[in-house]
């Protein structure tokens, strides 16, 4: 079999290989579709049954379990994705597959039935996971010097994430939760929402397609096995992956028919517990049978590190679709010169923030590293979690003003959202690039699929804290979050100098 292990060469996009262009366009519509969708979920599901946009009715504490474990699976099954493309497919074809997978899963749920809208979160966590850590790592393969560069090129493909996360819930949003005007008023319709999020899907895979050859050998399968022995370990697997997801359909259903006596919010919290096992069990069988190198080995080392860092923090950001966006609905003066702005617009913040700042935050560290001042992985993870910490402390303050009666100003949301992105530019693009640095050769998908298991543990916590919004008032619950990201914060600052020790030379 072929190995291509060369950077995509020619034209250029903003000085960055052409290739990254057609990743960016990718990942901007696929975080369209994504967030979009994302932007409707917590309202949907706890929007009344009844009226001229209904929605399932359920209470807060439910919703916001299924909202954890919906997206902590999506990126939970980046580690299959992750093998998959490392072994059976190759990166390439794990994108596409997966996007395709994505699609049909928003179209699932633009069909108003309850079937429906459960089928499409499951196929769009089993997309995802094709799809997320591979087009990722394929921005990795571009940058073969790794450096500084590579961070800058990860920080442009970043800001590409946040053009569709933008987009989406205005978008999404609008067309779903509806809005007024002054006399003009649109009721919504969430499942035209939904729809709206796979036709973004669509447009995602067909950019693609057509960009693909500048890619050249970027994201290739790297392979010493047959064709025959390929089929013969893709059947393996698919057959195996079959028999796990129907035991936890089943499962499910046995939950939902009160055969099995356990609430959603136990089984999320169960998740939780299984995916920090399999996590430190993964690093364990790598760190110990891996055949790694002592070097590679405390590589490994560091990577859990800024695993166990990242998951803190995704755990109060992630609130931003569950808490927050419940905050922005019910205890939000959205009115604007007559306009009832939708919630899910505030969902679009972040996002535009980023946009503004990633070219800033690129550049900044091309300038620090050429100073020989560029913070270490780490440090970069340390003060992510303080800038997280510090949105969540002002949002507290506006929030201990706020009650049914007593709308707060969208600006503390607003200001939340801007400490929360300084906090994400700090941390999230690094560590995307510091995985792509850090990793074996071979086991970068693997890598980046362990990446969004963080990121997945992160989201389910953040489901779950979020339903404490039904006993706790949100001022308490937001300045509990700001204080233990802060500790974090601090740790990680503490701990740097040793891990940048172990990651001087990479870095």
């Amino acid at each position: 079999m072929t190995s291509h292990t060369t950077a995509a060469q020619g034209p250029t996009f903003f000085g960055h290989p052409r290739g990254l262009a057609t990743l960016f366009f990718t990942e901007m519509w696929e975080r369209f579709s994504y967030y979009g969708m994302r932007a409707l979920l917590i309202l949907f599901m706890t929007a009344a049954t009844v009226g001229d946009n209904p929605g399932l009715g359920l209470d807060v504490g439910t919703a916001t379990a299924i909202y954890g474990l919906y997206t902590s699976l999506v990126y939970l099954l980046a580690l299959p994705g992750g093998w998959i493309a490392d072994n059976l497919w190759g990166k390439r074809k794990s994108v596409y597959v997966g996007g395709w997978i994505i699609a049909a899963g928003h179209f699932s749920m633009a069909v108003p039935s309850m079937f429906t809208f459960f089928l499409g979160l499951v196929l769009i966590v089993m997309g995802t996971g094709l799809l997320k850590p591979n087009v990722s790592a394929i921005v990795g393969d571009l940058y073969p010097e790794g450096g500084a560069r590579r961070d800058a090129g990860f920080s442009i493909f970043y800001m590409g994430i946040n053009v569709g996360a933008l987009l989406g819930p205005i978008l999404c949003g609008a067309l779903g939760e509806g809005f007024s005007v002054g006399s003009m008023e649109w009721s919504g319709m969430w499942h035209l929402g939904f729809s709206l999020a796979g036709v973004g899907m669509v447009a995602g895979l067909i950019q693609y397609r057509m960009g693909i050859r500048h890619l050249e050998g970027a994201g290739e399968l790297e392979t010493d096995r047959t064709p025959e022995q390929l089929r013969s370990m893709e059947t393996g697997f698919f057959v195996r992956f079959a028999l796990a997801l129907a035991a936890v359909v089943f499962f499910g259903w046995l939950v939902y028919a009160g055969t099995i006596p356990m609430t959603i919010q136990q089984v999320a919290t169960w998740l939780g517990y299984g995916i920090l096992v399999l996590a430190v069990g993964f690093f364990v069988y790598l760190w110990a049978f891996g055949g790694h190198t002592p070097a590679e080995n405390k590589r490994l080392l560091v990577i859990f590190w800024l695993f166990v860092l990242s998951a803190i923090f995704w755990s109060g950001f992630e609130q931003a679709g569950s808490s927050l966006n419940l905050f922005a609905s019910e205890l939000t003066d959205r009115n604007v010169f007559g306009w009832e702005m939708p919630a899910a617009f505030l969902q679009s913040v972040n996002s535009f923030f980023i946009i503004i700042l990633a070219p800033l935050f690129g550049s900044l560290w091309v300038w620090l590293s050429q100073r020989n001042a560029n913070p270490s992985m780490g440090a970069k993870f340390g003060f992510g979690l303080l800038g997280l910490s510090v949105g969540f402390f002002v949002l507290a303050w506006g929030a201990a003003n706020a009650g049914p009666g007593n709308l707060v100003s969208p600006a503390w949301l607003v200001v939340t959202y801007f400490f929360h992105t300084v906090g994400e530019l700090a941390l999230s693009p690094v560590g995307l690039s510091s995985i792509t640095k850090l990793a074996p050769r071979n086991r970068v998908g693997q890598m980046m699929g362990v990446w969004f298991v963080g990121v997945a543990l992160g989201n389910l916590f953040a489901g779950l804290v979020a339903g404490s919004l039904e006993n706790l008032p949100a001022a308490d619950l937001f300045r509990a979050v700001a204080m233990i990201v802060a500790a974090a914060g601090v740790i990680g600052l503490a701990v740097s100098p040793l891990t940048r020790r172990v990651t001087a030379e990479v870095e």
